[in-house]
């Protein structure tokens, strides 16, 4: 078995999320972990990675590293932040219903990068044919003829709009709600493609202090740095 490969087993054995491993300057070996909805964690109750979470990885991981002989000078083990990259398929439903941004492997109407509220694609809408060789109106189909069996949709989001609305740094309000137009805007567009079309997806960071992902409150992601092993 390889390093990575250990990685991810010693990871999930653990009972949290491989999110990334990165290999960066100077020998520093980089792993994002997560916690998976519903699963028991020692210490408070959080949504999110802790400090400890961090040190139990860290812990085991140097061990099986030592073992299968991993050439790294240090380990950094960290909770995938505000901007949570999204690596999967199993990544895009447990976030359906957030607010993302995606870069295209193409471009896609003079653009690649697109922002909006990830939904999985309504498999009943394939039928109905309409504007830029999609479904109705409003309607736009990244992959053409690909991307019109299941997939994914993303509403896009109107930044000029929701800036109007008090959206801003300042204080942003719920993906959910800022996707929807009021009865002065447009049709909202929605944006179907599929996944295999995406070079990289992320979370957009969101405040929202009633729900799970009140991040912009918390301290800086926790990171635990194993050292050296020279």
């Amino acid at each position: 078995m390889n390093w990575q490969a250990a990685i991810e087993r010693t990871v999930t054995g653990l009972g949290y999320e491989l999110v990334e491993v990165e290999r960066a300057v100077r020998g520093l070996l980089r792993v994002t972990i997560d916690r998976i909805p519903g699963q028991a964690y020692p210490g408070e109750p959080s949504d999110m990675v802790t400090v400890d979470d961090c040190e139990a990885v860290t812990r085991q991981l140097q061990y099986v590293l030592e073992v299968e002989n991993a050439d790294y000078a240090r380990l950094e083990v960290s909770s995938p932040g505000l901007d949570r990259p999204l690596k999967r398929e199993a990544d895009y439903a447990r976030f359906a219903g957030e607010l993302v941004e995606i870069t295209l492997k193409l471009p896609f109407q003079g653009r690649k990068k697109y922002r909006g509220v990830l939904q999985p694609r309504p498999a009943q809408a394939s039928g109905d044919v309409g504007a830029a060789g999609g479904e109705a109106a409003g309607t736009l189909v990244a992959g053409g003829d690909q991307a019109q069996v299941g997939g994914w949709r993303l509403v896009l989001q109107d930044e000029a709009a929701a800036a109007r609305k008090g959206g801003g740094k300042g204080g942003r309000s719920n993906a959910k709600a800022r996707a929807k137009p009021s009865d002065e805007e447009a049709p909202v567009q929605v944006l179907d493609f599929a996944f295999d079309e995406v070079r990289e997806a992320r979370l957009v960071p969101v405040v929202d202090f009633k729900g799970r992902r009140a991040r912009a409150a918390q301290p800086q992601e926790p990171q635990q740095d194993g050292g050296s092993t020279e």
